[in-house]
């Protein structure tokens, strides 16, 4: 347990949380509302495959970004509870599909799963906050129509990021371990590629 509150991975929680704060709120309201939300934060949403203190810094950093939203204490905390949720399942990607195994499929694995979670259930969670803070006096089907539309945003914006900018930044941090890197290790060592399988 006292490796994972290591000096090393404490300070590096900070500055994910720093980095997804300072992302999303220079952007301004653009980082909450449109038809697509400029939030490359979202990108680091990608760093739990490496990294178990990834999940406490994004859900920090989404709730101390969400702040400013539009959508007030609801995204504040609904927001962050997602982000939260989707940072555990991508870790638990990140340990089915270990970074040892250093071949394309398995890379590809990786992302294509880890990355699922924070576009899906953004997509799935975020458009109830918006069409309940909306009212629609309107109607079911107003609702309906609302939700879906929001749905739809999201699902295209999140995979923009997560997917588009994410996986660059998982090459990115996964090369850098391979070269043994200080900063982006755990120990002393650079992550050595798993022995070719017969």
């Amino acid at each position: 347990m006292k490796d994972l509150f290591t000096t090393k991975r404490i300070c590096r929680a900070g500055i994910i949380a720093a980095l997804y704060v300072a992302l999303t709120c220079c952007f301004g309201m653009l980082s909450y509302a449109g038809i697509f939300q400029i939030r490359p934060a979202e990108a680091l949403c990608i760093l739990p495959l490496f990294y178990p203190e990834a999940v406490p810094a994004l859900y920090l950093g989404c709730m101390l970004s969400n702040v400013i939203s539009l959508y007030g204490v609801y995204d504040i905390f609904v927001g962050s509870l997602v982000t939260l949720a989707a940072a555990l399942l991508t870790f638990a990607v990140g340990k089915i599909f270990r970074e040892s195994r250093n071949t394309v499929p398995n890379h590809i694995a990786r992302v294509a799963f880890g990355g699922f979670f924070p576009v899906v259930l953004n997509a799935l969670v975020i458009p109830v906050v918006i069409v309940y803070l909306a009212g629609f006096a309107d109607g079911f089907e107003t609702a309906i129509a609302a939700y879906t539309w929001n749905f739809v945003s999201l699902l295209v914006s999140q995979s923009v990021w997560i997917y588009a900018l994410g996986t660059p930044v998982y090459l990115f941090v996964g090369r850098m371990r391979q070269k043994g890197v200080a900063v982006f290790l755990d120990g002393k060592k650079a992550v050595q590629p798993a022995q070719a399988e017969n």
